[in-house]
């Protein structure tokens, strides 16, 4: 009975200190990496699978001629990274080259490119008021926390088939 509840008490404490095993990747650029667009984008956004830190993160455009055009704004929200842009002139590669942070992680660290081609003449569009309505945000579960309700059920139930057998090996001694 002593091993039983020993291997019990071993298959809970190794089910229950298993934490997430997760490596963060790239899993979207705007614009998309190797691209070729026609209008010039106000920001480059990367996004990633697991969620950034506000500090520490560095993201650095550069334009054909090798001169920076981000505008140095950078801006975290949960798994994207938001840097802004200077008005963008020159026609060919733009090279992105970041360094982004998430907690317990290695920095990703990486390069994309784009092609942008200038128009011959770059007009500044009209902003013109729009109304929308706020965006309600996705939750969505993690996979890990499943796992550890499996884990937790699987337990529970290990421990009350150990408590029926303790208590029948009760009755039976009496």
């Amino acid at each position: 009975m002593r091993k039983v509840v020993l291997a019990a008490l071993a298959a809970f404490f190794a089910l229950t200190s298993l934490g997430s095993a997760q490596a963060n990747s790239v899993i979207s650029t705007s614009p998309i990496s190797g691209s070729t667009i026609n209008s010039a984008p106000s920001a480059v956004t990367i996004s990633t699978q697991v969620t950034l830190l506000d500090m520490g993160s560095s993201v650095t455009i550069t334009d054909p001629q090798g001169a920076r055009v981000d505008d140095g704004n950078l801006t975290i929200s949960d798994t994207d990274m938001i840097v802004g842009l200077t008005d963008l002139t020159i026609s060919g590669i733009y090279t992105v080259t970041y360094s982004l942070l998430a907690e317990n992680e290695n920095p990703l660290e990486g390069t994309f490119t784009f092609t942008f081609k200038a128009p011959a003449v770059i007009t500044q569009p009209t902003a013109v008021p729009t109304t929308s309505s706020s965006a309600t945000p996705v939750v969505t579960g993690k996979s890990s926390t499943s796992v550890m309700v499996i884990g937790l059920i699987f337990s529970a139930f290990l421990v009350f088939v150990l408590l029926i057998m303790y208590a029948r090996k009760i009755i039976k001694s009496k």
